[in-house]
């Protein structure tokens, strides 16, 4: 029997790194969705300036493209210094493939997996080495172990991030790798910035901006439509009393002009 020539090394792996990852057999609920949405929607647009940052989640986390372990797929993953379009291209994050793990990592809860996201996925992104991993709980706390958590990794362990609670109910706790404060705001997961000393609004708030903006340029438009209106209200006002004024005058000259006469 005859073989074929036996493939390199180099292209099996150029050809298995072509192939996407499997897509995670992973559903969101309606809040959970919605949840991400808003995390995506407020950190893209942030880090938009650079092309090295990822901002991403729903594929597979992986150590490399032969890992057969238990497979996490973050909700959202962010990473600095990496190429954003080969690991979307990838349907996954895979590290060695990557260079370096992710640095963030957040699991928002589901009533199905929240149990998961502060056990096995904690222990799990700590042995991949994710510099940081945070919780958000929809519920409030009854599907995570708390509304909001963080961890850092510190020789190779993680140790909780200090949340702080705020007099109306905010809690929030600093991410260093972001550069960002991760607050629980009203059951929303919102991102704050220190530097410009403002929240990173997400899309719906930006919606709402630029209605609020659109309004004030319609009361703008208006206001000027009515000054201009009555503008030439006061014109045509001041010339009907001009042309007034010369009938009267010329009333006037007529009928001196009959007396004399």
């Amino acid at each position: 029997m005859t073989t074929g020539p036996a493939r390199t090394p180099t292209l099996a792996k150029q050809r298995f790194e072509d192939c996407p990852l499997p897509d995670p057999p992973k559903s969101f609920d309606m809040q959970q969705r919605r949840q991400l949405y808003r995390i995506d929607s407020a950190l893209i647009p942030h880090f938009s300036e650079r092309g090295d940052v990822l901002v991403c989640g729903g594929g597979y986390l992986r150590r490399d493209a032969q890992d057969r372990g238990a497979w996490f797929a973050p909700d959202c993953v962010v990473a600095f210094g990496v190429d954003p379009d080969r690991i979307v291209g990838r349907n996954g994050y895979v590290i060695s493939e990557a260079g370096k793990p992710p640095d963030f990592a957040m699991e928002v809860a589901s009533r199905s997996t929240g149990w998961r996201d502060y056990t096995i996925k904690r222990e799990a992104y700590a042995r991949y080495r994710v510099l940081e991993y945070w919780r958000a709980d929809e519920s409030g706390g009854r599907w995570h172990d708390a509304p909001l958590a963080g961890d850092r990794l510190v020789d190779g362990k993680y140790v909780p991030i200090a949340i702080h609670r705020e007099p109306g109910g905010l809690l929030w706790g600093y991410s260093e790798v972001l550069g960002l404060d991760v607050c629980w705001d009203k059951g929303r997961v919102r991102f704050y910035d220190p530097v410009s000393a403002r929240y990173l609004p997400d899309a719906e708030e930006l919606k709402a901006e630029r209605d609020a903006a659109e309004a004030d340029r319609d009361d703008e438009r208006s206001a000027r439509l009515a000054a201009e209106i009555e503008r030439d209200a006061a014109v045509a006002h001041a010339l009907a009393v001009e042309a007034e004024v010369r009938r009267l005058r010329e009333q006037l000259r007529h009928g001196g002009a009959d007396l004399h006469n």
